[in-house]
C-alpha cells in the first residue's frame, strides 16, 4: 500500500472512531437504529474510498487497515487475525520452542517494543522500551495485526530473524538479526546494601515468583535488613492477576485493585493479612519497561501509602483478554476488562506515576557509541540514577517538593505516544 493511500486508510479509521465514540458519548447503549447508522457511514466513506480515491485502491487492505486502526485507537494489545492467519497463530503459539524475547504493543499503526526480557536474544541486542519495528523479516509492521508479530517472533531455536528497528537515538531504520532460543524468565535476586537496605530485584512474575519473593524478603530480614526496596524496573511477564498477590506481601489491610468491564461487573482484590511477608519500611522502582502485573503491584502499593514510587512512568498494560471467534474462522484477540488502582485509575490508560520522577539513563543511553570514546569502544555504562535516588528516598523519605512537583509532571517522564518517534 503506498504512502497515499495509508494516509487515507489512517483518516478513515480515524474518522469511524470519531463517529463510533461521538456515538458512545452521546447515548450509554445505542439503539439498533443508531448502530446501523454508524455502520452506514463506515460503507459511505469506504465507497467514496473506492470511487474518487486517486488511484484504485486494493480494497481488501483498505478494510483490514480499517479494522486495524480502529483496534489500535480502542486498545493497543487487540488484534484481528484473519481465518488463516488464526490457524498460524494457534498452531505456533502450541508449539513454537524458541523465541527472541521481545514484548510487543501498537503505535501508530507500528509494532512498538514494551520491554525484552532480561537475558533474551533481544535484550543482548540493546532493543528495549519505545524501539519501534518498521519491519519484521523485511515485511512492514504498518497494519500488521499485533498477535501475528508475535507468533513471526518464534519458531525453532538457532533460527534467525530480522528487523528494521526505528530508534530515539538514530535518525534512520537499523538493521537488526536475532537469533532464536529458549527464553528463560530471569529468577528473583536479592542483596544487602548499605544502610541496612535489603534489595528485590523482581524481573518476571511467571511461574513461581511470587514464593522467591518471600523467600528473599525472610533471608534479608535475617541478615538485618531495616527497609526494604522493590525493584520492578522491566519486570512485564506473568499472569497480570499475581500483581495483586506480590502488592500482598507487603500490605494486608486494603483494597489492592479491582478489575472491570462492560460486560464484567466489578471485582474488587483485597489484601490478606495472613499472606503478608514483611511490615519493613518499602520503596519501589519503576522505568517504562515496567507493565503489566508489576504495574498492579506498584499502583496497589503507592496508592495504599505502603511505599513511594521511585523512576519512571510505567508502560501501561493492564487488562483482562480474550480471544472471540467470529463466524468465517476469523479472531478478534481484545480487552474485556481493565485493572484500576484502588483510586479508579485505569492502569491501561495512564500507567503508574512515580512520587519521585527519575530518568532511566541506562535505558535512554542503550545501543551507541561514546562520543569520548576511541572509535568502536562502547559507551561506558551510565550510573544507575534511579537505584541511587531509590537509596536516598529509602533512608531520607520522600522530600515534600519532590512530592509536589511530581503531581504537576504526572506522565512527563513515562512513555506515552509523543515520546515515541514516528515512522517516516
Amino acid at each position: 500500500m503506498n504512502r497515499r493511500l495509508q494516509f487515507a486508510v489512517i483518516v478513515f479509521s480515524v474518522l469511524l472512531v470519531g463517529v463510533l465514540l461521538l456515538g458512545a458519548s452521546t447515548k450509554k447503549q445505542s439503539s439498533p437504529e443508531e448502530t446501523y447508522r454508524h455502520i452506514g457511514v463506515f460503507t459511505e466513506v469506504l465507497s467514496k474510498i473506492k470511487s474518487d480515491y486517486v488511484e484504485e485502491p486494493d480494497m481488501k487492505n483498505v478494510t483490514l487497515g480499517a479494522l486495524n486502526g480502529l483496534l489500535e485507537s480502542l486498545d493497543p494489545y487487540a488484534s484481528y487475525l484473519g481465518p488463516d492467519q488464526y490457524k498460524q497463530y494457534q498452531k505456533i503459539a502450541a508449539g513454537a520452542k524458541a523465541d527472541v524475547g521481545l514484548i510487543l504493543a501498537k503505535r501508530f499503526g507500528y509494532i512498538a517494543i514494551v520491554g525484552a526480557i532480561p537475558g533474551s536474544a533481544a535484550d543482548k541486542a540493546g532493543l528495549g522500551t519505545g524501539d519501534m519495528l518498521e519491519t519484521i523479516n523485511n515485511v512492514n509492521t504498518r497494519d500488521m495485526p499485533l498477535a501475528y508479530a508475535e507468533i513471526m517472533l518464534k519458531g525453532e531455536p538457532g533460527t534467525t530473524i530480522e528487523f528494521s528497528v526505528l530508534r530515539f537515538t538514530r535518525p534512520e531504520p537499523q538493521k537488526v538479526t536475532l537469533t532464536r532460543a529458549p527464553v528463560v524468565l530471569p529468577a528473583v535476586s536479592s542483596k544487602m546494601l548499605p544502610e541496612n537496605i535489603g534489595y528485590l530485584q523482581v524481573q518476571s512474575l511467571a511461574g513461581n515468583r511470587l514464593a522467591d519473593v518471600e523467600a528473599a524478603v525472610k533471608a534479608l530480614e535475617k541478615q538485618g535488613a531495616k527497609r526494604l526496596i522493590l525493584d520492578l524496573r522491566n519486570c512485564a511477564t506473568g499472569d497480570v492477576a499475581q500483581g495483586a498477590a506480590l502488592a500482598n506481601l507487603f500490605e494486608g489491610q486494603a483494597m489492592l485493585t479491582y478489575i472491570e468491564g462492560q460486560k464484567q461487573p466489578r471485582k474488587n482484590v483485597e489484601a490478606v493479612a495472613a499472606k503478608v511477608a514483611t511490615k519493613l519500611p518499602l520503596t519501589i522502582v519503576t522505568n517504562r519497561g515496567t507493565a503489566g502485573a508489576a504495574e498492579v503491584a506498584a499502583a496497589a502499593l503507592l496508592e495504599t501509602k505502603r511505599g513511594p514510587v521511585v523512576g519512571e512512568r510505567t508502560y501501561g498494560d493492564a487488562a483482562v483478554r480474550k480471544t472471540i471467534l467470529m463466524d468465517d474462522g476469523a479472531a478478534v484477540i481484545l480487552s474485556v476488562a481493565k485493572y484500576y488502582s484502588p483510586s479508579g485509575k485505569a492502569i491501561q490508560d495512564t500507567g503508574v506515576t512515580p512520587s519521585v520522577p527519575v530518568i532511566d539513563q541506562q535505558t535512554a543511553s542503550t545501543g551507541d557509541e561514546d562520543e569520548d570514546a576511541p572509535k568502536g569502544e562502547p559507551k561506558k555504562p551510565a550510573e544507575d540514577e534511579i537505584l541511587k535516588k531509590a537509596i536516598e528516598v529509602a533512608v531520607k523519605g520522600v522530600p515534600p517538593e519532590t512530592a509536589a512537583a511530581a503531581k504537576g509532571e504526572a506522565g512527563a517522564t513515562g512513555l506515552g505516544p509523543l515520546n515515541i518517534p514516528q515512522p517516516k
